[in-house]
């Protein structure tokens, strides 16, 4: 066909249901007895609804007139669109169609199943993971329980110690307050019963201490209890020993299994027995004395030893008096030069601790 030519069109437009029904999309039809003219114009031109038909044109009488028979080739897409841009579809085409069906329902199980595995496998780690979060949940509840009966053991046991002490510290306090009670009472009947002219004389001396013996009281302590208890048979060495305690340059010390020989002969030697340098009198002398910076040493017996030691401490107090180093009242002082009095009294008549 020539493209310059105008196209025949169909004289039936218009008026033909057919041609209604093609023009509006529903379905496309192709007369069968009109020849490839006829067709080739419904493939290659788009039909005009709005023009009218012109019988005088030479053209096959209306289809009113003329029954042809008709067949359906497809639905029609459009009366807008261009029937000849409808793709024809090849015979692979619609077998390839036929086929794609099924294997997208394959697919479509295949992850149906993928899905199903990967859902169940989820499901089996999810599992796994809760069963060990609950066992080390379990671990933890039981060792939170085994920390919490140790501590409330360790406070069970602190409220138990707790308790011992404060009953401890109670009974401390009330026996010490009862020895302070009993002190003061034993102090307040002791004062009625102290020498007042005694008392006065120390109270004088403890005005101004000091180590002379031109005081009263202490010249009262050389008179009865520092002379006699220093009185030995061997009066040289009685005189010199007590010059060495005035002067607290006197020293006593414990004998060795093995001595050296001794500078004096005032000791001697009888096999196991030694003689006393103070007393005179053979006996077990386990002490020596030396005076002041001298190399000589004078073994002595337990009873000299005891009868030296007692007056020592009683220097050794008045000292610690005179120093400033006691700080109590005049009558706790008083008592215990007295008892220091008793001392040197007891050890003067011969009683002493069997260790000396």
């Amino acid at each position: 066909m020539d493209p310059a030519e105008k196209p025949a069109e169909c004289p039936a437009r218009g008026k033909c249901p057919v041609f209604l029904a093609v023009s509006s999309g529903t379905v496309r039809y192709a007369p069968s007895g009109l020849g490839p003219a006829l067709e080739g114009n419904l493939g290659e031109q788009p039909l005009d609804t709005d023009s009218q038909p012109h019988p005088d044109e030479g053209h096959p009488p209306p289809l009113e007139a003329v029954p042809v028979p008709w067949k359906s080739v497809g639905p029609y897409k459009s009366h807008r669109e261009s029937l000849g841009g409808l793709p024809e579809t090849p015979a692979g085409e619609e077998a390839q169609g036929e086929e794609g069906p099924a294997a997208t329902q394959l697919d479509v199980s295949r992850l149906r199943s993928s899905s199903m595995e990967i859902r169940e496998k989820g499901s089996e780690f999810l599992k796994e993971e809760l069963h060990k979060a609950q066992k080390e949940l379990k671990l933890k509840d039981e060792e939170c329980e085994r920390l919490s009966k140790v501590r409330e053991q360790l406070e069970q046991e602190l409220e138990e110690l707790t308790a011992s002490l404060f009953e401890e510290a109670h009974r401390m306090v009330r026996d010490a307050n009862m020895k302070q009670a009993a002190s003061e009472k034993q102090l307040k009947e002791a004062r009625g019963k102290v020498d007042t002219t005694l008392f006065a004389e120390f109270q004088a001396w403890r005005e101004s201490p000091t180590l002379d013996k031109t005081s009263p009281f202490l010249e009262r302590v050389y008179r009865e209890d520092v002379g006699p208890c220093l009185d030995f048979t061997m009066q040289e060495l009685s005189a010199l020993v007590r010059a060495a305690v005035e002067d607290n340059t006197l020293t006593i010390e414990p004998v060795a299994s093995q001595t050296l020989p001794t500078v004096k002969v005032a000791a001697v030697d009888c096999g196991h027995t030694k003689t006393c340098a103070l007393s005179g009198l053979a006996c077990a002398c386990r002490h020596r004395i030396r005076l002041g910076d001298s190399e000589s040493h004078y073994y002595i017996s337990p009873s000299s030893r005891a009868r030296i030691t007692a007056v020592c401490n009683f220097f050794t107090y008045i000292r610690y008096i005179q120093q400033g180093l006691v700080r109590q009242d005049a009558e706790p002082m008083f008592w215990e030069i007295t008892r220091l009095r008793k001392e040197m009294s007891l050890a003067k008549l011969g009683f002493f601790p069997h260790e000396a």
